[in-house]
């Protein structure tokens, strides 16, 4: 008989968030689904977050991962308001993600923001689940 670890490992608590006006968020709402069937513990913000707000609730939640949506082609205004927010409030350790419709010549910009990746349309799950596994760091021990 397998016995209980008896000190589990809490899961990777990740934060979703949707910056800016942009208002169409199914996309973001599957890889909440498919994140969660994975094993992590997901909070979705919901739409139209400032960064303010994105900076305020992973800090609130304690998240290891800020995952963030945007299709609206705002990225370039709001990616760096948002890095400049986690900043001023201590989040630099978080690994903060970016999926949407984003120009592949954009990407080498927004990374030297310090977000770690950028997934494209058609990004498999599997990739993003592997990345986040791999790169977030530990969960804080619950006790």
């Amino acid at each position: 008989m397998l016995s209980a670890d008896p000190h589990p490992r809490p899961p990777i608590r990740v934060l979703i968030a949707k910056p800016g006006l942009d208002g169409h968020d199914r996309g973001a709402k599957v890889l909440v689904r498919a994140l969660r069937d994975a094993g992590f513990e997901v909070i979705y913000t919901g739409l139209f977050q400032t960064p303010e707000m994105i900076a305020s609730a992973a800090m609130q939640e304690d998240v290891q991962v800020i995952g963030l949506s945007i299709l609206s082609g705002a990225h370039m205004s709001l990616f760096p308001r948002i890095m400049n927010e986690l900043r001023a409030q201590g989040l630099d350790g978080v690994l903060v993600v970016a999926g949407g419709t984003i120009p592949k010549s954009d990407i080498p910009a927004i990374k030297d923001l310090g977000i770690a990746e950028v997934f494209g349309p058609g990004a498999q799950f599997s990739a993003i689940i592997d990345f986040i596994r791999s790169h977030a760091p530990a969960p804080s021990p619950s006790w």
